[in-house]
């Protein structure tokens, strides 16, 4: 059995959460190796880098991964400005992973299919907190390789596993033939590149991607007759969609809502109400969409914006214990579920609440909440700067938790039917420092939750 003490920290993803934790981690003291399952850092963030966030540069930026570049000669961009998806990986990211303390650490092309303890299966206890965490990496190109660590940081996220379209959880029939030709798109598709011009397209989901795409679609209308915009939420009303407009904090993302409503509102946009798919029907390049209540559309795309859900399976031999509905860590489960909270009412958080049986192994980042829509980078980067202290042994920093972001101004505990059908990153609380103990009741379980 080998001693942890000389096995580098695993992170999982070179996203921005993934690059903070390791810029962390050596500030800490502690050896980081990061894997990554595309071929460069901010793989999944480049397949959206077309989108321009709600979010200015000053919330999607870590102070450890600052500190880290500026001490390698790097300008931060205009805290003020909105970034495009492409711009974080290449103003931030890139610079981050060339980084001398860095460069070396990050593995591509890496991805692990399994985490488990050293000589240990799951119904193992004996000494099972000092044995090391061994990971199962597939490279790019068939090889297979094994990886000892003192412990795990699973940053991986979920773009890779989108939700499927069926109100119940489960794909509806039709809807793997109509993903195979690409007739149902991925969640977030460049729709000035994708044939989408002088076409009918419609887009399902509640969220800010959903709300992204909607706009996209009816800026392309505008250009090219003939293009038509039809939106399907579960909803009975978009007004969760619409969010708070003037009252929100980030301007960009009041404004989105703003957009939005007025493309209904003008009919450039084909707003479906209480749309429950039930079946997908492909015909000579058209798809058609049937409702559980009889309704039918015919386009010639979907754009699914359905949100996403986290791949479980690297974790089967490993003991963890998670909230049974949005399969995030127990703790962290009823303050970030869309049925009872909104984005406004999702309090700071770090290693105390993110903390596994399984010793030293960490979720974080958007892999952290699971099926909940509401998570912001900066959630991120302080959770794992919370779970860098834990494992050097500094639980007061570990414990001191703090967070400051805007208001999105719609944050409510009552929440509409469709929640659970959004995705993206929706808000954050009011500024809040949590460093002692303070109760928060959830009104899933009538609980209260101690942070």
């Amino acid at each position: 059995m080998t001693s942890q003490e000389s096995l580098p920290v695993a992170v999982l993803g070179a996203g921005p959460v993934g690059l903070a934790a390791a810029a962390h981690l050596l500030e800490r003291g502690l050896e980081p190796l990061v894997f990554e399952a595309g071929p460069t850092v901010g793989s999944a963030i480049r397949e959206w880098g077309h989108v321009r966030v709600f979010s200015t540069w000053k919330y999607n930026l870590d102070a450890a991964s600052v500190r880290l570049l500026e001490r390698n000669g790097w300008e931060a961009p205009r805290p003020t400005a909105l970034p495009y998806g492409s711009q974080i990986v290449s103003d931030y990211l890139e610079p981050l992973a060339a980084t001398p303390e860095l460069g070396n650490r990050i593995l591509t092309g890496a991805r692990v299919v399994a985490v488990t303890r050293q000589g240990m299966d799951k119904g193992r206890s004996q000494g099972r907190d000092e044995a090391p965490f061994l990971l199962r990496i597939e490279h790019d190109g068939g090889e297979v390789t094994e990886v000892l660590a003192r412990a795990v940081i699973d940053t991986s996220g979920t773009w890779t596993t989108p939700s499927p379209l069926g109100a119940s959880g489960l794909p509806v029939p039709g809807e793997a033939g109509a993903r195979a030709t690409g007739l149902v798109t991925g969640p977030l598709p460049d729709v000035s590149a994708g044939g989408f011009a002088g076409r009918r397209t419609l887009v399902i989901g509640s969220g800010h991607s959903a709300a992204n795409m909607v706009l996209d679609l009816a800026r392309l209308a505008r250009a090219n007759p003939g293009t038509e915009v039809f939106w399907a939420i579960r909803a009975a009303t978009p007004a969760r969609a619409y969010g708070g407009g003037d009252a929100d904090q980030l301007p960009a993302r009041g404004q989105l809502g703003t957009r939005l409503r007025t493309a209904v509102d003008t009919g450039a946009v084909q707003l479906l109400t209480d749309f429950h798919t039930a079946s997908i029907e492909t015909r000579a390049g058209t798809v058609t969409v049937h409702a559980a209540d009889g309704r039918a559309v015919s386009v010639d795309r979907v754009i699914p914006a359905t949100g996403f859900r986290p791949d479980l399976s690297m974790r089967s031999e490993l003991r963890l214990d998670l909230d049974p509905a949005v399969e995030a860590p127990k703790a962290l489960g009823p303050l970030i579920d869309p049925d009872f909270h909104s984005c406004g009412t999702v309090p700071a958080h770090g290693a105390k609440i993110l903390a596994q049986p399984e010793k030293d192994f960490y979720l974080a980042g958007m892999k952290s909440y699971g099926r909940a829509p509401t998570f912001l980078m900066a959630t991120g980067y302080e959770q794992v700067r919370s779970i860098a202290a834990a494992l050097a042994g500094d639980t007061q920093a570990a414990d001191a938790v703090e967070l400051e972001l805007p208001e999105t101004g719609v944050c409510s505990t009552s929440i509409p039917d469709d929640a659970a059908a959004g995705d993206g990153c929706c808000g954050a609380p009011v500024p809040v420092t949590i460093g002692f103990a303070t109760g928060v009741q959830h009104g899933r379980t009538g609980e209260t939750v101690h942070l």
